[in-house]
């Protein structure tokens, strides 16, 4: 049973929050990286400090170890970002640092992508160590008397990583014959993250929305040195995907919200981005029905109450 503070739509919330918790399950990203940025030792700071006629401990100063401009390191990189876009698409936060929660029925897709990234890295990973010693060489040109190959791990093979896992963010069930009455209040706990839950994600799908609406309506209205603005495929084929994300992860926890993406993605079923710039009609229609659909984000933006939920145990 529940209580309801402030709130009028507690009680879809609640459903909703529960709807989350049976069907959803954490997924943790992490990764081990290589640290190319090391401080200085308190002499080179004295040294570097005394060119400025100043004290040492109050100079804060590093170094840069490797070149991270180099294609080959630019390639590992970007795979780490990929993976954390993805992780972030397939998923809904949650309010604990580093946990995201994903589909019970995607975790074998979300298993497998993970994997192929993982493989990616190694393979770029493989590649950056062939350019090591290129690397190496050139930061000590750069780097002179600062330069200390102590700094350098023999290879970079085994320096990325991509972990991930599944903890478990459930009351232990042990708790319950050692300790009912902690073990109702980890319930409790628990039950108000996944409604805190509920609200970020809420938040999370305005927010993105909202910005889309608003720059493709931007894009489409107005001129600019008397012509019309020019706008990228992304301003629409962003807010496609965005609909299909929607659809898979959306909780229906506000209809509101439902409603307006509906009236969003009705906009511009079947229009591509070239019939757009192609027709200034067809432009004035799409950007006239986005601004009623940005009317309606603005106003659930400002109505969207701070929700206090207070549940009694069942």
């Amino acid at each position: 049973m529940s209580t309801l503070l402030e709130e009028p739509h507690t009680q879809s919330t609640n459903v909703a929050s529960d709807r989350l918790r049976s069907s959803m399950a954490a997924a943790r990203l992490s990764f081990t990286w290589l640290g190319v940025r090391k401080s200085l030792t308190a002499q080179q700071k004295n040294q570097a400090a005394d060119s400025f006629g100043a004290e040492g401990k109050f100079l804060s100063a590093g170094k840069k170890l490797l070149d991270t401009r180099h294609a080959a390191f630019k390639a590992v990189t970007a795979i780490r970002g990929q993976t954390v876009a993805y992780w972030k698409g397939a998923s809904l936060p949650f309010p604990e640092p580093g946990i995201r929660l994903i589909r019970q029925a995607a975790i074998s897709d979300f298993d497998q992508q993970i994997a192929a990234f993982r493989e990616e890295l190694d393979e770029a990973v493989f590649e950056l160590d062939r350019h090591y010693d290129e690397l190496r060489s050139a930061a000590q040109n750069r780097l002179g008397d600062l330069f200390n190959p102590d700094d350098y791990p023999p290879s970079l093979i085994g320096m990325f990583a991509i972990e991930h896992d599944y903890p478990s963010v459930e009351p232990p069930n042990y708790l319950q014959q050692l300790n009912p009455e902690l073990y109702v209040q980890e319930c409790q706990r628990v039950q108000s993250r996944f409604d805190e839950a509920v609200q970020l994600a809420e938040q999370a799908f305005l927010s993105e929305l909202t910005q889309m609406v608003e720059h493709l309506t931007e894009r489409l209205s107005g001129r600019q040195d008397g012509k019309p603005k020019v706008f990228r495929d992304t301003a629409v084929t962003n807010l496609t995907e965005f609909f299909d994300r929607f659809r898979s992860l959306n909780i229906r926890s506000n209809e509101q919200l439902d409603e307006l993406v509906e009236n969003a993605q009705r906009v511009i079923t079947d229009v591509d981005p070239q019939q757009l710039r192609n027709s200034q009609a067809l432009r004035d229609q799409v950007a006239s029905q986005m601004s009623v659909v940005q009317s309606g984000l603005d106003q659930l933006l400002v109505d969207r109450p701070r929700r206090k939920i207070q549940r009694r145990p069942r």
